[in-house]
């Protein structure tokens, strides 16, 4: 792949901790090198801020406004970023919430510098978002359907280009060796007890992942599965109590971090995240794992699809039982799902493949 020849200004409202792997790629990829401005989040919003090795992250001074559907954020600091570092190129988090974007734009427009916005897409077709899209050279989106919604603004195709939200690289380790069946005959030899699905949630223990759900959701399976939780949070006490009652044997493991986590994804035999959110799906998938997800802001659908897995409304109960029950209905097929999503995320969705169309982006507006 070839780099981007210039300096690459890059500005966040936050670093989280997740995107950090990403950063430091996409740093790599800069010959003249990538300077970072982003703040801090509000403590409630409990988000690790990250440490970059490769890209230079300068902090902005946030302030956050208001809160809820009325939330606005000021960078402070950012045009005295900017003229210090003085970018070929700036990419922005496309967010009409934050004040200070406009002024960044225009500062970049007068020297001749183009300027990338970078999306989730525009899920309110107004005039508001037109207006705020159009000041943009080019538009990177998280996923297809969001490319669609800045399309649909009259945004020009051709400057829109599509890199998957990714956070974890392409998976280095073999697809991990699963048994071919869970018949209830099947005897484990190390142990003599009867072979069962391995159900895994990897997560913040929150009332919006739908825990709670998933807890009832195997008190209706036949093959009473085995149910690991990972992850920590304020709904972990609530959750504990309400497995004593609907599914005992459901094992809550805590928080687990990086490597910490590769025993829980190599023991696991299906995926599940039956509420909104959820960095691991990816993760998962690097595992070999089939998964079924909820519904959400777009970035799923490139990422789970038939082949690998199943999308499901959030908040309906019924279809997570019924797909759950599918699911685990046949092992076979639960198999060839696990070796696709493996090949989704070996070939096509990793952050090598996302900073690869970032700087194609970058060389195609520059």
């Amino acid at each position: 792949m070839n780099g981007f020849p210039g300096k690459l200004g890059l500005q966040q409202r936050v670093l989280p901790g997740y995107r950090v792997p990403f950063f430091d790629l996409l740093a790599s990829h800069c010959k003249s090198g990538l300077s970072l401005f982003a703040g801090k989040a509000r403590p409630a919003e409990m988000i690790i801020d990250g440490e970059t090795q490769t890209a230079k992250r300068v902090t902005a001074d946030n302030h956050h406004l208001f809160g809820g559907s009325l939330y606005l954020c000021f960078q402070r600091g950012f045009i005295r970023w900017l003229e210090d570092w003085n970018p070929d190129a700036l990419i922005m988090e496309a967010n009409p919430r934050y004040l200070a974007s406009p002024f960044a734009v225009n500062w970049m427009h007068k020297r001749g510098r183009k300027v990338l916005g970078w999306g989730l897409g525009a899920p309110k077709q107004s005039e508001l978002w037109k207006r705020f899209v159009r000041q943009f050279d080019g538009m990177i989106a998280y996923s297809q359907r969001g490319a669609d919604e800045y399309a649909a603004l009259g945004f020009p195709r051709e400057k829109i280009f599509v890199a998957h939200n990714s956070v974890s690289p392409a998976p280095t380790s073999p697809l991990p060796s699963r048994p071919s069946t869970f018949d209830p005959s099947t005897l484990l030899r190390q142990t003599g007890h009867r072979l069962r699905p391995t159900l895994l949630f990897v997560g913040r223990l929150q009332a919006r992942k739908r825990v709670d759900s998933l807890l009832r959701a195997c008190a209706e399976m036949e093959s009473q599965p085995r149910l690991l939780i990972v992850g920590d949070g304020p709904e972990r006490d609530s959750l504990q109590t309400l497995a004593s009652e609907a599914y005992p044997s459901a094992e809550f493991i805590g928080a687990k971090h990086g490597a910490e986590l590769k025993p829980y994804f190599e023991q696991a035999d299906l995926f599940v995240l039956p509420g909104t959110g959820g960095l691991a799906v990816q993760e998962a998938m690097s595992y070999g794992l089939p998964v079924i997800v909820a519904k959400g802001d777009g970035t799923q659908d490139d990422l789970v699809r038939e082949k690998n897995g199943w999308q499901i409304e959030p908040e309906n109960y019924s279809a997570l039982v019924s797909t759950m029950k599918n699911a685990l209905s046949d092992t076979a097929r639960l198999r060839e799902m696990g070796k696709e999503s493996f090949r989704i995320v070996s070939e096509e969705i990793n952050i090598q493949k996302m900073a690869e169309i970032f700087v194609r982006a970058l060389n195609s507006i520059t």
